[in-house]
Protein backbone atom coordinates (compact mmCIF):
# COMPACT_ATOMS: atom_id res chain seq x y z
CA UNK A 1 0.00 0.00 0.00
CA UNK A 2 1.56 3.31 -0.82
CA UNK A 3 -0.24 6.82 -1.09
CA UNK A 4 -2.69 8.89 1.25
CA UNK A 5 -5.83 7.51 2.99
CA UNK A 6 -7.83 10.05 4.14
CA UNK A 7 -9.34 9.45 7.63
CA UNK A 8 -12.19 11.50 9.22
CA UNK A 9 -10.51 11.93 12.31
CA UNK A 10 -12.73 11.61 15.36
CA UNK A 11 -13.20 13.85 18.39
CA UNK A 12 -11.12 13.33 21.69
CA UNK A 13 -8.04 11.83 20.47
CA UNK A 14 -4.74 12.64 18.43
CA UNK A 15 -3.23 12.84 14.97
CA UNK A 16 -0.91 10.24 16.47
CA UNK A 17 -3.51 8.07 17.79
CA UNK A 18 -5.04 8.44 14.26
CA UNK A 19 -1.52 7.30 13.22
CA UNK A 20 -1.37 4.58 15.43
CA UNK A 21 -4.44 2.77 14.83
CA UNK A 22 -4.01 3.26 10.47
CA UNK A 23 -0.55 1.55 11.54
CA UNK A 24 -2.45 -1.45 13.32
CA UNK A 25 -4.93 -1.65 11.43
CA UNK A 26 -3.17 -2.01 8.12
CA UNK A 27 0.13 -3.81 9.16
CA UNK A 28 1.72 -1.13 7.40
CA UNK A 29 4.96 0.25 9.34
CA UNK A 30 5.60 3.61 7.36
CA UNK A 31 2.77 5.54 8.66
CA UNK A 32 2.29 9.63 9.01
CA UNK A 33 -0.40 12.66 8.90
CA UNK A 34 0.18 16.08 7.53
CA UNK A 35 -1.09 18.88 9.69
CA UNK A 36 -1.73 18.44 13.08
CA UNK A 37 -5.72 18.33 14.20
CA UNK A 38 -6.04 19.32 18.20
CA UNK A 39 -7.88 16.12 20.12
CA UNK A 40 -11.19 18.16 19.75
CA UNK A 41 -11.03 18.75 16.27
CA UNK A 42 -12.85 16.25 13.97
CA UNK A 43 -12.38 16.04 9.80
CA UNK A 44 -9.90 15.48 7.34
CA UNK A 45 -6.91 14.06 8.08
CA UNK A 46 -4.68 13.05 5.28
CA UNK A 47 -2.56 9.75 6.24
CA UNK A 48 0.41 8.99 4.43
CA UNK A 49 1.01 5.17 3.74
CA UNK A 50 4.28 3.68 2.31
CA UNK A 51 5.69 5.46 -0.14
CA UNK A 52 3.18 7.96 0.78
CA UNK A 53 5.45 9.31 3.75
CA UNK A 54 7.55 10.66 1.33
CA UNK A 55 5.35 13.50 -0.41
CA UNK A 56 3.79 13.84 3.09
CA UNK A 57 5.56 17.16 3.53
CA UNK A 58 4.02 19.15 0.09
CA UNK A 59 0.98 18.06 1.67
CA UNK A 60 1.45 19.81 4.97
CA UNK A 61 1.72 22.88 2.99
CA UNK A 62 -1.04 23.21 1.60
CA UNK A 63 -4.37 25.33 1.99
CA UNK A 64 -6.75 23.67 4.82
CA UNK A 65 -10.28 24.74 5.14
CA UNK A 66 -12.10 24.66 8.45
CA UNK A 67 -15.97 25.27 10.12
CA UNK A 68 -15.62 26.67 13.40
CA UNK A 69 -18.06 27.80 16.30
CA UNK A 70 -16.97 30.00 19.07
CA UNK A 71 -18.62 30.93 22.22
CA UNK A 72 -18.21 34.39 23.65
CA UNK A 73 -17.94 35.98 26.69
CA UNK A 74 -15.27 33.41 28.44
CA UNK A 75 -11.62 32.83 27.20
CA UNK A 76 -9.46 29.77 28.22
CA UNK A 77 -5.75 28.89 28.67
CA UNK A 78 -5.66 26.68 25.64
CA UNK A 79 -7.94 29.05 23.53
CA UNK A 80 -10.64 26.12 23.32
CA UNK A 81 -13.23 24.17 25.23
CA UNK A 82 -10.36 21.76 26.27
CA UNK A 83 -8.47 24.20 28.74
CA UNK A 84 -9.51 26.11 31.60
CA UNK A 85 -11.27 29.65 32.07
CA UNK A 86 -9.72 32.45 32.32
CA UNK A 87 -12.31 35.33 32.58
CA UNK A 88 -15.65 36.35 31.20
CA UNK A 89 -16.85 39.22 30.62
CA UNK A 90 -20.59 39.88 29.25
CA UNK A 91 -21.01 40.08 25.75
CA UNK A 92 -22.23 43.42 24.07
CA UNK A 93 -25.68 43.36 21.69
CA UNK A 94 -24.33 41.29 18.39
CA UNK A 95 -25.64 42.33 14.62
CA UNK A 96 -24.37 40.89 11.65
CA UNK A 97 -22.47 44.38 10.84
CA UNK A 98 -21.10 43.97 14.21
CA UNK A 99 -19.17 40.87 12.61
CA UNK A 100 -18.87 41.60 9.75
CA UNK A 101 -16.86 44.35 11.07
CA UNK A 102 -14.45 42.55 12.93
CA UNK A 103 -14.28 39.78 10.38
CA UNK A 104 -12.65 42.33 8.20
CA UNK A 105 -9.37 42.64 10.29
CA UNK A 106 -8.91 38.60 9.60
CA UNK A 107 -8.62 38.33 5.72
CA UNK A 108 -6.07 38.68 4.13
CA UNK A 109 -2.32 37.96 4.73
CA UNK A 110 -1.63 39.11 8.66
CA UNK A 111 0.76 38.36 11.54
CA UNK A 112 -0.67 35.85 13.89
CA UNK A 113 1.26 35.18 17.49
CA UNK A 114 1.16 31.16 17.92
CA UNK A 115 -0.66 30.24 21.00
CA UNK A 116 1.40 27.99 23.84
CA UNK A 117 -0.61 25.30 23.77
CA UNK A 118 0.71 24.35 20.42
CA UNK A 119 3.31 21.87 19.06
CA UNK A 120 5.75 24.38 18.12
CA UNK A 121 8.73 24.08 18.84
CA UNK A 122 10.90 26.69 21.24
CA UNK A 123 14.48 26.06 22.29
CA UNK A 124 14.03 22.10 21.94
CA UNK A 125 10.66 21.83 23.60
CA UNK A 126 7.09 22.08 22.51
CA UNK A 127 5.21 25.10 23.62
CA UNK A 128 2.34 22.71 25.31
CA UNK A 129 5.34 21.15 27.30
CA UNK A 130 6.22 24.88 28.72
CA UNK A 131 2.65 25.96 29.32
CA UNK A 132 1.93 22.76 30.68
CA UNK A 133 4.71 23.54 33.51
CA UNK A 134 3.52 27.02 34.17
CA UNK A 135 6.16 28.99 31.54
CA UNK A 136 4.71 31.45 29.08
CA UNK A 137 7.49 31.97 26.64
CA UNK A 138 7.57 35.00 24.04
CA UNK A 139 6.15 33.93 20.16
CA UNK A 140 7.22 35.28 17.26
CA UNK A 141 4.49 36.38 15.21
CA UNK A 142 4.59 34.38 12.13
CA UNK A 143 3.08 34.87 8.20
CA UNK A 144 -0.40 33.51 7.82
CA UNK A 145 -3.11 34.56 4.96
CA UNK A 146 -7.12 33.51 5.26
CA UNK A 147 -8.39 33.43 1.71
CA UNK A 148 -11.46 32.97 2.66
CA UNK A 149 -13.46 34.13 5.77
CA UNK A 150 -16.80 33.46 5.83
CA UNK A 151 -19.87 34.21 8.52
CA UNK A 152 -22.07 30.86 8.72
CA UNK A 153 -24.51 31.59 11.62
CA UNK A 154 -24.57 33.44 14.96
CA UNK A 155 -26.54 33.80 17.96
CA UNK A 156 -26.76 35.98 20.79
CA UNK A 157 -23.16 34.10 22.76
CA UNK A 158 -22.32 32.39 19.95
CA UNK A 159 -20.74 32.49 15.94
CA UNK A 160 -20.27 30.22 13.62
CA UNK A 161 -17.58 30.64 10.47
CA UNK A 162 -16.20 28.70 7.69
CA UNK A 163 -12.31 29.53 6.98
CA UNK A 164 -9.93 28.64 4.42
CA UNK A 165 -5.99 29.41 5.13
CA UNK A 166 -2.94 28.75 4.79
CA UNK A 167 -0.87 26.40 6.40
CA UNK A 168 0.34 27.50 10.04
CA UNK A 169 -2.82 28.91 10.63
CA UNK A 170 -4.57 29.01 14.10
CA UNK A 171 -8.11 28.96 14.46
CA UNK A 172 -8.14 28.88 18.26
CA UNK A 173 -6.00 31.86 17.80
CA UNK A 174 -8.53 33.46 15.53
CA UNK A 175 -11.52 33.06 17.75
CA UNK A 176 -9.66 34.70 20.85
CA UNK A 177 -8.47 37.15 18.60
CA UNK A 178 -12.34 38.34 17.38
CA UNK A 179 -13.21 37.69 20.84
CA UNK A 180 -10.83 40.38 21.82
CA UNK A 181 -11.72 42.52 18.65
CA UNK A 182 -16.00 42.30 19.92
CA UNK A 183 -14.55 43.10 23.40
CA UNK A 184 -15.73 40.21 25.05
CA UNK A 185 -13.48 37.35 24.91
CA UNK A 186 -14.07 34.16 22.88
CA UNK A 187 -12.79 30.41 22.92
CA UNK A 188 -13.23 27.88 20.13
CA UNK A 189 -15.82 25.25 21.01
CA UNK A 190 -15.48 23.06 17.43
CA UNK A 191 -13.76 22.81 14.82
CA UNK A 192 -14.19 20.03 11.46
CA UNK A 193 -12.07 20.38 8.81
CA UNK A 194 -13.53 20.43 5.31
CA UNK A 195 -10.82 20.10 3.04
CA UNK A 196 -6.79 19.88 3.32
CA UNK A 197 -5.16 20.31 -0.18
CA UNK A 198 -7.05 18.31 -2.66
CA UNK A 199 -8.59 16.34 -0.47
CA UNK A 200 -12.13 16.85 1.06
CA UNK A 201 -14.69 15.77 3.88
CA UNK A 202 -16.76 13.86 0.69
CA UNK A 203 -13.55 11.26 0.32
CA UNK A 204 -13.48 10.59 3.80
CA UNK A 205 -13.05 7.71 5.68
CA UNK A 206 -14.31 7.33 9.59
CA UNK A 207 -11.65 5.74 11.60
CA UNK A 208 -13.64 3.35 13.16
CA UNK A 209 -14.63 2.09 9.31
CA UNK A 210 -10.55 1.60 8.93
CA UNK A 211 -10.31 -0.10 12.06
CA UNK A 212 -13.07 -2.74 11.23
CA UNK A 213 -13.16 -3.06 7.61
CA UNK A 214 -9.34 -3.52 6.35
CA UNK A 215 -10.94 -4.62 2.77
CA UNK A 216 -12.63 -1.11 2.65
CA UNK A 217 -9.27 0.49 2.59
CA UNK A 218 -7.21 -0.30 -0.18
CA UNK A 219 -9.55 1.18 -3.18
CA UNK A 220 -10.04 4.35 -1.16
CA UNK A 221 -6.10 5.15 -1.00
CA UNK A 222 -4.96 8.26 -2.98
CA UNK A 223 -2.16 7.93 -5.55
CA UNK A 224 1.03 9.73 -5.40
CA UNK A 225 0.41 11.96 -8.26
CA UNK A 226 -3.15 12.54 -7.48
CA UNK A 227 -2.10 13.36 -3.90
CA UNK A 228 -0.25 16.76 -5.90
CA UNK A 229 -3.00 17.16 -8.42
CA UNK A 230 -3.00 20.80 -7.35
CA UNK A 231 0.74 20.93 -8.49
CA UNK A 232 1.58 21.61 -11.94
CA UNK A 233 3.11 18.76 -14.03
CA UNK A 234 6.18 18.08 -16.05
CA UNK A 235 6.73 15.34 -18.61
CA UNK A 236 10.06 14.36 -19.36
CA UNK A 237 12.05 12.35 -22.33
CA UNK A 238 13.62 9.62 -21.45
CA UNK A 239 17.19 10.90 -21.57
CA UNK A 240 15.62 13.57 -19.01
CA UNK A 241 14.43 11.24 -17.05
CA UNK A 242 17.80 9.30 -17.01
CA UNK A 243 19.40 12.21 -15.49
CA UNK A 244 16.41 12.85 -13.29
CA UNK A 245 16.60 9.51 -11.51
CA UNK A 246 20.22 10.73 -9.97
CA UNK A 247 19.55 14.31 -9.29
CA UNK A 248 21.12 15.46 -12.57
CA UNK A 249 20.64 18.65 -14.10
CA UNK A 250 17.92 18.59 -16.31
CA UNK A 251 16.80 22.33 -18.32
CA UNK A 252 13.55 23.60 -18.42
CA UNK A 253 12.19 26.81 -20.16
CA UNK A 254 13.05 29.76 -18.33
CA UNK A 255 9.69 31.11 -18.21
CA UNK A 256 8.66 27.67 -16.21
CA UNK A 257 8.91 28.77 -12.47
CA UNK A 258 7.77 27.15 -9.18
CA UNK A 259 7.35 23.77 -7.97
CA UNK A 260 6.17 20.98 -10.32
CA UNK A 261 5.40 17.48 -10.57
CA UNK A 262 7.87 15.64 -12.72
CA UNK A 263 7.04 12.41 -14.77
CA UNK A 264 8.74 9.39 -16.46
CA UNK A 265 7.91 9.00 -19.98
CA UNK A 266 5.69 6.09 -18.63
CA UNK A 267 3.46 8.66 -16.41
CA UNK A 268 4.75 7.63 -13.29
CA UNK A 269 5.79 10.54 -11.21
CA UNK A 270 9.25 10.91 -10.45
CA UNK A 271 10.52 13.82 -8.37
CA UNK A 272 8.87 17.15 -6.78
CA UNK A 273 11.05 19.82 -8.06
CA UNK A 274 11.11 23.74 -8.41
CA UNK A 275 11.67 25.06 -11.68
CA UNK A 276 14.39 27.81 -10.88
CA UNK A 277 16.30 29.78 -13.72
CA UNK A 278 15.58 27.57 -16.27
CA UNK A 279 16.79 24.36 -14.22
CA UNK A 280 14.90 21.99 -12.10
CA UNK A 281 16.00 21.86 -8.60
CA UNK A 282 14.75 18.87 -6.72
CA UNK A 283 13.00 18.66 -3.67
CA UNK A 284 12.39 15.10 -3.59
CA UNK A 285 13.41 12.24 -6.19
CA UNK A 286 11.00 9.29 -6.12
CA UNK A 287 12.27 5.94 -6.50
CA UNK A 288 8.60 3.90 -6.53
CA UNK A 289 6.10 4.31 -9.19
CA UNK A 290 2.81 5.38 -7.85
Amino acid sequence: MHGVLVVDKPKGITSFDVVREVRRALGVKKVGHTGTLDPMATGVLPICIGDGTKIAQFITEATKSYDATLKLGATTDTLDADGKVLETRPVPPITREVLEAALSKFRGAFQQVPPMYSAIKIGGKRLYELARAGEEVERQPRNVTVYELTLRDFSADEVQLSVTCSKGFFVRTLAADLGEALGCGAHLTALRRTQSGPFVLAQALPLADVIAQRQAVAPRIVGLSDSLKDVPALHLTEAEAARARHGGVVEVAPSLTGVLRVFEPSGALLAIADAVKGRLVYRRVLTRED
